[in-house]
Parts: structure tokens; sequence; C-alpha cells
């Protein structure tokens, strides 16, 4: 019961996110939509460094192992399995006319979904596997360092809730459908995190290389998706300053609660 907090405090963000179609426009105004992606790639890439990697390597030393391979490793495993889910999953991405993945009958709405979807499976991981250290004992990870990470999600998980709600609801969907197809969204989150938590009972010596995993794969988002889109047109100095704004604010996070 005390990790159950941090298994859903990311979904909040999603479901706040979403909520934006209930009373704002049609869309994000094109400053404010790069603002909140610039903001949510720095605090997924100061997770990924400080609520996963350092303790992967540290985990890795306090076990006598190669300090850095098990982070290096799975790091890039992490990358890689984004990559795969990427070309075997049809999605398309809201600032994009042209569906990636294989050929699919699904509909707009439906692949934008799927989109967020997909990405949010390495955000539940990342908070399932550093709950399942906090609550193993055996590693230096608190149930502090896990309340920091899952905040910092949530935080970023506010505006892709409304990347998922706002463009639905302006290709027709009535607000309540758009809605809750933006929360829909989020709901891959808790349960990839409840995945990780007992795959983890029975693999507890691989923990180094599932913190980097998870470190990897949001990563890959970030880079493939968040930073693209966020610097694509005009203004791309927003962006890179609410990037350095989300950072210091994930930093600091988990070094107050950690």
């Amino acid at each position: 019961m005390e990790v159950l907090p941090l298994l859903i405090i990311p979904f909040l963000g999603t479901l706040i996110g979403a909520g934006f179609v209930l009373f704002l426009g049609d869309s994000l105004v094109g400053r404010l939509h790069k603002a909140l992606l610039g903001f949510a790639s720095g605090v997924m890439v100061a997770a990924a460094v400080w609520s996963l990697l350092i303790p992967a390597m540290e985990e890795s030393a306090a076990r006598l192992e190669s300090e850095w391979f098990p982070a290096v490793a799975g790091l890039l495993l992490g990358v890689g399995f984004m990559l795969l889910l990427d070309t075997v999953i049809p999605h398309l991405h809201a600032d994009s006319d042209n569906p990636e993945g294989p050929r699919s009958t699904l509909g707009r709405s439906s692949m934008l979904v799927l989109a967020v979807t997909l990405h949010n499976i390495p955000e539940g991981m990342a908070v399932g596997v550093v709950a399942a250290g906090a609550l193993s004992g055996e590693v230096g990870i608190s149930l502090g360092g896990g309340l920091a990470l899952a905040v910092g999600i949530a935080l970023q998980n506010i505006p892709e809730g409304a990347v998922v709600s706002l463009p639905l609801r302006a290709t027709g969907n009535s607000r309540k459908r758009a809605f809750a197809y933006g929360a829909l969204s989020g709901v891959v989150e808790p349960l990839s995190a409840i995945a990780t938590i007992f795959a983890i009972e029975h693999i507890m010596g691989a923990f180094p290389y599932i913190l980097a995993f998870a470190a990897g794969a949001m990563i890959y988002v970030v880079v493939e998706e968040l930073i693209p889109e966020s610097h694509s047109g005009k203004h791309s100095n927003i962006p890179t300053i609410t990037f350095a704004i989300g950072f210091a604010l994930m930093m600091a996070l988990d070094v107050a609660l950690g």
C-alpha cells in the first residue's frame, strides 16, 4: 500500500493534461505547446539520469560488479526496445499526418492515443522499478526517491495528456470523448509499473540493468519525439529554456526527496 501513491501520481498528471480540453480551446497555442514539450523533455532526461542511471551505477558498484557496464547495456537495450515498439505498433503523432509503424485500418483518434500510450510505457516502467527497489530494502533507493520520480513524471504527463485530448477535439470529437481518450492513454503507466514490480521480484539480480533499461526507453522518447517536435518551426529558444527549467526542477526534486 505504501507504493500505491507512486503508481497513481503519474496517471493524475495525465488526467490533468487531458482535462485541458474541457475548458480550453481546440488546441494549445504554439508557444505554450513548445514550452510544455521542452519542460517535459527536461524532466524526463533529469529523471533518467538522477533517478535511474546514477542509482544503476551505484547499485552495480555496491555489488562489486562493473560500475558502468550494466548502465550502458541496460540503456542501449531500452533504446532498442522502444525502437522495436515504434516499428511494430501503428501510431500517429499529433504534429503529423503520416502514420508510423505497419499499415493499419485504425482511425486517426486511435492512432493518436497509441502514440502517447506507446511512450508512456517507459515512464510506468521507471516508476515500477524504483518502487520495487524501495520495497526490497536491498538497494539504495528510498520511497522519497520514488516519490520524486513519480511527481516529476506527473508534471511532464500534463502536456502529454493535453497533446492527446486537444488534437482529438480539433478533429471533431466531443470534449468528453477527447478527455476520455486522453485519460485512456495514461492507463498504461500504472499497469506497466505493476508489471515491472512483479517481474523484478523474480529477477532482482538484474536490478541495475532494469533501472538503466527504463532510462534508455525514456531518453529514446525525448530524442525521437519530444525535442524534434518542440524545436520545429519558430521560437525554438522557448523549449530550450523550459527544458532547462524542467531538468533543474526534477534534479532538485530528486535530491530533496531522495
